[in-house]
């Protein structure tokens, strides 16, 4: 993902927006599950998990360690009875590599109507074009915040919320090649989701929210309201942000308005799928160790990963009614 460049007229709205105090429409909240309610979130399980991606090394596309992962997590998802599959594919990156990719899909609660998605891309940047060492910028970047830890927080989430009563359904997708982009290329970031939204798999598939975790565990994590979300789906970053206070959370979600990041939601929302980004994007740009060879698991915060992952088992509690 990269930060997309305003126009003042856009950047002026975005102020307004926040000197005015406003915020969108909350999304109705309905009475949750006693079972949904006692449900935990518990960050060393998702730490550990981070950890597990980082040991199989960088997770490039066309890698051991990309497709070990891919394994991995399709295991993990199927030790919590989630139905899941398999979505192969080719897609061609800017400079013309071919790449051949797997999204990952799975669901709980299947026969549910209603439903939600999650999603978050579990590739890695093959480049550390960011990395102030310039010696660096041919080494692949090892993700432990770009890309694990959604990951991880995802997969926490599975294991708890497969031991309770969920009052909708919940589509989890890992996607592939979200990083192999080119700043200034909007097209050419998140293949993977678009090779979904194009596929039989995304036609007539219309969840009431769809969430993307984006860099969710690093120290001093601040989650404020992108721009294109709130242009797609303002009820949905109102109702989840209002489930981070709820939950005590509110320190991490900010609800001042930030830049715009060319995403794999933006992908969704084109599609007509609205899609918000919890992305941890500070001050105009990401984390300091974004697209370096420092984003290891070092940078993460099993409190981050607990801030998101408790918040969002308060949101999907509160949904079904």
């Amino acid at each position: 993902m990269h930060i997309t460049k305003f126009t003042s007229l856009l950047l002026l709205g975005l102020l307004c927006l926040a000197c005015s105090g406003k915020r969108p429409a909350t999304a109705p909240v309905a009475t949750a599950t006693s079972a949904a309610i006692s449900a935990v979130f518990c960050a060393d399980s998702a730490m550990a998990m981070v950890r597990e991606q980082c040991a199989f090394g960088p997770r490039v596309p066309g890698t051991k360690a990309h497709d070990d992962c891919a394994r991995w997590i399709q295991g993990r998802l199927q030790t919590t009875g989630a139905q899941t599959a398999l979505q192969t594919g080719i897609v061609t990156a800017f400079n013309g590599t071919r790449l051949n990719i797997t999204n990952i899909t799975a669901s709980l609660r299947p026969q549910a109507e209603q439903r939600i998605l999650l999603l978050a891309h579990y590739d890695c940047r093959p480049w550390a074009d960011n990395d102030p060492d310039p010696a660096n910028h041919k080494k692949p970047v090892m993700g432990a915040n770009d890309g694990a830890s959604g990951v991880a927080v995802m997969l926490e989430l599975a294991r708890v919320l497969s031991e309770v009563e969920l009052p909708v359904g919940v589509d989890l997708l890992f996607v592939d090649a979200e990083d192999y982009g080119d700043t200034g290329d909007d097209t050419s970031w998140a293949l993977g989701t678009q090779y979904w939204v194009d596929s039989e798999l995304a036609k007539n598939y219309k969840p009431m929210h769809a969430i993307l975790l984006d860099m969710v565990g690093a120290t001093a994590a601040r989650f404020g309201y992108e721009y294109f979300s709130l242009q797609h789906a303002p009820a949905t970053a109102a109702a989840v942000w209002d489930a981070a206070a709820a939950s005590g959370y509110a320190s991490y979600f900010s609800r001042e308005p930030t830049g715009a990041v060319t995403d794999d939601h933006v992908v969704l929302c084109r599609a007509g799928i609205p899609c918000i980004d919890i992305i941890d994007l500070r001050s105009g740009g990401f984390f300091p160790q974004w697209h370096t060879t420092a984003d290891t698991e070092q940078v993460i915060d099993p409190a981050t990963l607990k801030a998101v992952g408790q918040t969002l088992i308060t949101f999907i509690s509160s949904l079904g009614q």
